[in-house]
């Protein structure tokens, strides 16, 4: 089953898309299931991951919801806060009302002031309460959070971790060496995966094959094909590319891996990383 592991929904009126304005206008619009539905039919996609894009619990909610009416949804990756003093009755609440459909969480790193912030210990508790639940933590980092990301995996070892757009490269600038250095001592710990995701839109909207294709291939070497995972990042993929683009790149990525090492990345890896259920909803 092919999977498509990070996309997005979203709705202007809901008012907690702080980062979402008419500057990006491409994706200053409504993002729902039947704008997505087309895409996956076309590319042979049965089930995706729906991540938040808003740091409130509210829109989690707004996501389980849709989740919960959208037959292609397999799982939500959710936003809590993590700093709440009753975290674990927050999170278990949100797993409960989600009936299953909340795989993991994501806190939005990449717009907190301190990039050591993740490694907080006052974290550890939120960590745990993770952890007990069964929870995966998505990390939504640049490379220099990365060392941080890395000690809170130490603090924290009984989380399932993925790294989200392969901690978002400076394609752009040139940054594939500091990158690359940032990103090994993590492949380097047992069980972090790392999401083939995102990359077209860190290249930019003019970019080519071999911008791409270098950063593309040195996740798969990192992380192998048993740890890493798919993901389209749409509609935020719309600001440099399309969904039919980007999967062509990740299939000629692919093209010289054994079938059943392409079917891990293109979907079963997901579906054990975020204990997706196989046999569609109850």
């Amino acid at each position: 089953m092919r999977v498509d592991a990070h996309q997005h929904f979203w709705t202007l009126d809901r008012g907690d898309y702080d980062w979402l304005s008419a500057s990006v206008e491409p994706l200053y619009r409504d993002f729902m299931p039947i704008d997505l539905a087309p895409l996956l039919d076309t590319a042979g996609i049965e089930t995706t991951v729906l991540v938040q894009a808003a740091a409130t619990e509210s829109e989690t909610r707004f996501l389980l919801g849709l989740a919960q009416e959208t037959g292609f949804v397999g799982g939500v990756v959710g936003w809590l806060d993590l700093l709440d003093n009753h975290i674990a009755e927050r999170a278990a609440a949100l797993v409960a009302d989600g009936r299953g459909l909340l795989k993991g969480v994501r806190p939005m790193l990449q717009d907190i002031a301190a990039d050591d912030w993740i490694a907080d210990p006052r974290l550890d508790v939120a960590f745990e309460a993770i952890g007990s639940l069964g929870l995966a933590f998505d990390a939504l980092v640049r490379p220099r959070h990365l060392p941080h990301l890395a000690e809170r995996i130490c603090r924290s070892p009984n989380v399932r971790v993925v790294i989200d757009h392969a901690a978002k490269p400076d394609i752009g600038g040139r940054g594939y060496d500091a990158w690359r250095a940032a990103l090994l001592p993590l492949a380097a710990i047992p069980g972090v995966h790392c999401k083939l995701s995102g990359l077209v839109t860190e290249a930019g909207p003019h970019w080519r094959r071999e911008h791409v294709f270098p950063y593309a291939a040195a996740v798969l070497e990192l992380f192998g094909p048993e740890r890493t995972i798919w993901g389209s990042d749409w509609p935020v993929l719309n600001l440099a590319s399309d969904y039919a683009a980007w999967l062509a790149l990740t299939t000629d990525v692919l093209a010289d891996f054994r079938t059943a090492d392409r079917d891990l990345v293109l979907g079963g890896n997901a579906i054990r990383f975020y204990a997706l259920d196989q046999g569609g909803k109850q």
